[in-house]
C-alpha cells in the first residue's frame, strides 16, 4: 500500500508480551516497507528491530495497585514525555500494543492532535464490563484483534476492527526439541513431565502454586514418575522456588524463552500433561499437543465482582474458540488439589481422554489463523500500512 514518502511509526509497548508483538510487527513492516522508521517505547525485542526506546519499557510494566501508587509521579512524567515526543515527531501513525492503562491514555491525549491510532490487542471488555467499549471510540481509530470472535463486538460499537490472527501461531510452541531439554535438565527416561504454568504475577503464583503442588502430590502417589516443569517469567522465579519447597519431586524451573518450547516438546514426547492458569498459556500448550487442566482462583471479593460482570461461558481461550469445554476448567472453590489431581490422573490413564483434547485443540487453533493465511505479524503490518495510507489520503 503506497505512501507518497517514507513512513514514521510511533509504537508503544508496556510489557514483555507486547514487546514480542512489537518486534514481530516492526520486522513485518520493514519487509513490506523498507523505508519505515520507528520511534516510541519498547523492550529488547523491539530494540533488535532498531527502536531507540524513549525511556525504559520497564517503567510501564507495573502490576497491582500497591506497586503502581508509589510510581504515579514517574508514570505521569513518562506520559508527558511520550505525548511531547509524538507532538514533535508528528508520526504517520501511532500503534499502541496492549497495556491499556498506559497506551490507551496516551492515545486519548494525542488523538485530538490528528494522530491516527491503531491499537494492537483488543481489550477484553467483551468478556466483562462491555459498557467500557464506548470509551474506546474516543481513543482509537481502529483495533487489531487476536481472536476471531472479537470484531463483531467492537464493530457494533462503531470501532473498525481487523482480525489479524493470534501470535501464538508464531511462538514456536509446537517446534521445540525434546531431547535437548532432557539433556539440559537431566530429565530421566521414563519421567513424565507435568507442565505447570501458574501465571506471570507474584499474586497468581502465590495463590495457585500451593494448589497445583497439592494436586501433584496426590497424582504422584497414583502415577509415579511425574516430574513438574514450572514455566514462568524470570521476575517470579523467587516466588516459585519458595512455593515449590516440599514438592514430591524437585521441579525443573524454566524461565528462559528459548527453553520454553523445548519443555513443551519434552512433555508432549513423554506423554506428559499440564496444570495451567487460564489465558494464553492454554493456547501454547494446546499448540504443543499437551492435554491439560485449567485452574484459577482470585480472592473471593474479586470473584464475586467478576462473576456479576463476566459475559462469556468459559475462561479458557481453547474452550472459547472451540465453543465447548475441551479442557476442564476448575475455578474458585472448584479449584482444589483433589479435583485437579483427579483430572490429571484421568488424562494420564485414559489415552482416549487425552486424544479427545487434542482433537479439540485442532478445532480451536484452526480459528486463530488470519484470513487469507500468512503470519499474524504480516496481517498486522498490512493493517497498519492500510491505516497509514488512509490517514494520508484523508489529509
Amino acid at each position: 500500500i503506497p505512501l507518497t514518502r517514507g513512513m514514521l511509526v510511533w509504537i508503544c509497548a508496556g510489557e514483555a508480551s507486547g514487546d514480542i508483538l512489537g518486534g514481530r510487527l516492526m520486522a513485518a513492516l520493514r519487509r513490506a516497507r523498507p523505508d519505515t522508521e520507528f520511534a516510541g517505547v519498547g523492550g529488547a525485542r523491539m530494540a533488535e528491530q532498531g527502536l531507540a526506546s524513549l525511556f525504559p519499557m520497564q517503567d510501564l510494566a507495573l502490576m497491582g495497585l500497591l506497586e503502581v501508587i508509589p510510581r504515579l509521579r514517574r508514570l505521569a512524567q513518562r506520559m508527558r514525555e511520550a505525548e511531547s515526543d509524538i507532538a514533535a515527531r508528528r508520526p504517520d501513525i501511532l500503534v499502541t500494543i496492549d497495556a491499556p492503562s498506559f497506551t490507551l491514555r496516551l492515545a486519548e491525549r494525542v488523538r485530538p492532535r490528528g494522530v491516527k491510532v491503531v491499537h494492537y490487542v483488543a481489550p477484553q471488555v467483551w468478556a466483562w464490563r462491555p459498557g467500557r467499549v464506548r470509551k474506546l471510540r474516543d481513543r482509537v481509530d481502529s483495533i487489531l484483534a487476536l481472536l476471531p470472535f472479537e470484531p463483531p463486538f467492537f464493530e457494533a460499537a462503531g470501532i473498525p476492527v481487523r482480525f489479524v490472527g493470534h501470535p501464538v501461531l508464531e511462538s514456536g510452541a509446537d517446534a521445540g526439541e525434546a531431547a535437548r531439554f532432557a539433556t539440559r535438565h537431566g530429565l530421566a527416561a521414563g519421567e513424565r513431565p507435568v507442565i505447570v504454568m501458574p501465571g506471570s504475577r507474584r499474586t497468581e503464583v502465590r495463590r495457585l502454586l500451593p494448589l497445583f503442588g497439592g494436586a501433584l502430590a496426590i497424582a504422584a502417589r497414583e502415577a509415579p514418575g511425574l516430574r513438574p516443569v514450572v514455566v514462568v517469567g524470570a521476575l517470579v522465579r523467587g516466588a516459585v522456588e519458595e512455593a515449590a519447597r516440599g514438592w514430591p519431586a524437585a521441579p525443573i524451573l524454566v524461565t528462559e524463552a528459548g527453553d520454553r518450547n523445548d519443555a513443551f516438546a519434552a512433555a508432549a514426547a513423554a506423554g506428559g500433561v499440564g496444570l495451567i492458569k487460564s489465558g494464553t498459556s492454554s493456547l501454547e500448550v494446546a499448540m504443543a499437543g499437551i492435554p491439560h487442566v485449567v485452574g484459577y482462583r482470585v480472592n473471593p471479593i474479586t470473584a464475586e465482582i467478576v462473576r456479576a460482570l463476566i459475559k462469556v461461558p468459559h475462561v479458557s481461550l481453547v474452550n472459547l474458540l472451540a465453543e465447548r469445554e475441551v479442557v476442564p476448567e476448575l475455578l474458585q472453590q472448584d479449584c482444589t488439589p483433589d479435583a485437579l489431581a483427579g483430572h490429571l490422573l484421568r488424562l494420564l490413564r485414559e489415552p482416549a481422554s487425552a486424544a479427545a483434547q487434542r482433537q479439540g485443540f485442532a478445532t480451536a487453533l484452526a480459528r486463530l489463523a488470519p484470513p487469507g493465511g500468512g503470519l499474524p505479524s504480516e496481517a498486522a503490518a498490512a493493517a497498519v500500512l492500510a491505516a497509514a495510507a488512509a490517514a494520508e489520503r484523508a489529509g
